[in-house]
């Protein structure tokens, strides 16, 4: 189980796009997101950590003289390997097939007449299991019987004599013994407490996400949700939700995190939704973004006044002011001068498109006849601006879903598989700074974890 810290980092590798080089740092929003995803352990898994953990002789006693002078040796092994069954109440029940060699000696006086036997059985036993939200497992094994494959009989000639009940009694006593070293195996097996901070720690350095544009991301998990482990048949279930902070940046790497050298307890909570929505940042410099808009404006020409005047844009810039992107367009032709058009940037989810919102407009201009064209001219531009003009960002869309999906479909380590489904994923905010436009992307997403073959 020494991959399990993989639980709790592999998940949040979504990743951050940028559209440019952006050649100032800057550091993006620090986002909050939760993750959950289903989990779940064969009991196949465990098996075979039981399997190993107890040897192929399980017990062996050599000496006729102990336990009261009861002239009896015994060897128990198993047969086949242990087997698990989920029960219904966070609880295992265990099935060990044993066969046993067992010498008895019959006489008196101190001469005795020694006959061996071979027989099986089978033993079962009863395993609570309670998963503590200091990442330790602590178990409560109790006998739960056994059944007899072959029966004990020592075969001296003419006299057969039945030894069942001198070994069931034996038998009894070591199923006692086994219960407790159930428990100690499966509280040093299954503490998940080192896992958790090897985990945790890995967020300690940052991870450049774009060698191209210089892109880090840091993420910091805050806290752990975990629901009541749940037996089902062949297999343990439980839901795992992750809090976690994501920061963007671009230019100088981050400082590193401090290394923890314990993690905090989880908290235990009774649900937690199938799905689970993730925020990343996409940033769109505004060197693209007025590339974008000389493309669609540049030294085109339009007319209004029913074809009375016609106005050449010469010109045209976009940054971002006060919260609101502004774009500055210079004109020639009947309105010569600089027109400020300003809106606030929101996502339109039919165009797929940044586009703006509660448009604003002001002209500059020397000339004071230009000015009894402003209002038709203030119409005729901003309803094309507000019509025309967007920061497409289906690419980015469609290239995030795609990268994300990859991301969670892998099997990073032997034996930990991951398998995810990104159902919608859309800017939501729209943050502007003195250099770029930050989209913060809300990602509708399933994840699930599959152990097996570890």
């Amino acid at each position: 189980m020494r991959n399990f810290p993989v639980i709790f980092f592999v998940l949040i590798f979504c990743r951050t796009f940028s559209q440019q080089t952006i050649q100032d740092s800057y550091n993006f929003p620090k986002i909050k997101s939760s993750i959950s995803m289903p989990v779940k352990i064969p009991l196949a898994e465990i098996s075979n950590i039981i399997n190993n953990s107890v040897p192929q002789l399980v017990y062996q006693d050599d000496s006729y003289i102990d336990n009261d002078n009861d002239q009896f040796k015994v060897k128990v092994w198993k047969t086949r390997p242990i087997r698990l069954v989920g029960g219904t109440n966070q609880n295992l029940l265990i099935e060990v097939p044993l066969k046993i060699w067992a010498e008895k000696g019959i006489g008196t006086l101190g001469v005795y007449n020694y006959q061996n036997t071979t027989f099986e059985t089978v033993m079962y036993f009863n395993v609570q299991i309670n998963f503590n939200n200091n990442w330790t497992i602590t178990t409560k094994t109790s006998p739960n019987g056994f059944k007899w494959v072959t029966k004990p009989v020592l075969d001296f000639g003419k006299i057969k004599v039945p030894i069942t009940s001198l070994v069931e009694s034996n038998l009894k006593k070591q199923q006692q013994d086994f219960c407790k070293t159930i428990d100690e195996m499966m509280a040093a097996q299954l503490n998940f407490q080192q896992y958790a901070i090897m985990g945790w720690n890995q967020f300690a350095q940052p991870f450049k996400v774009s060698e191209e544009f210089n892109t880090w991301l840091k993420v910091t998990p805050v806290a752990i949700n975990i629901t009541p482990l749940v037996f089902y048949l062949d297999q343990i279930q439980a839901n795992i939700g992750i809090d976690t902070y994501s920061e963007t940046f671009t230019g100088q790497r981050p400082a590193d995190s401090p290394l923890v050298k314990s993690v905090a307890n989880f908290s235990s909570v009774q649900a937690l939704p199938q799905k689970f929505l993730i925020q990343t940042t996409a940033n769109i410099p505004f060197t693209e973004a007025t590339k974008i808009a000389e493309n669609m404006f540049l030294n085109k020409e339009f007319d209004f006044r029913e074809g009375k005047s016609k106005i050449k844009i010469t010109g045209i810039k976009v940054y971002g002011e006060n919260g609101r992107i502004m774009l500055e367009a210079k004109t020639e032709g009947t309105v010569e001068g600089t027109s400020f058009i300003s809106g606030i940037p929101v996502y339109d989810q039919g165009k797929r498109k940044i586009v703006l919102n509660n448009t604003t407009f002001n002209l500059k201009t020397k000339n004071i006849l230009h000015k009894a064209a402003t209002l038709l001219f203030r119409g005729k531009i901003v309803k094309m601006i507000e019509q025309e003009y967007g920061i497409p960002t289906a690419e980015l869309e469609d290239s995030s879903k795609k990268s994300i999906e990859e991301t969670f479909n892998k099997e990073y380590y032997k034996g930990l598989k991951m398998q995810g489904k990104v159902f919608s994923l859309k800017p939501s905010k729209i943050i502007l700074s003195a250099s770029v436009i930050t989209a913060v992307i809300d990602t509708e997403a399933q994840l699930k974890l599959f152990v097996q073959g570890m």
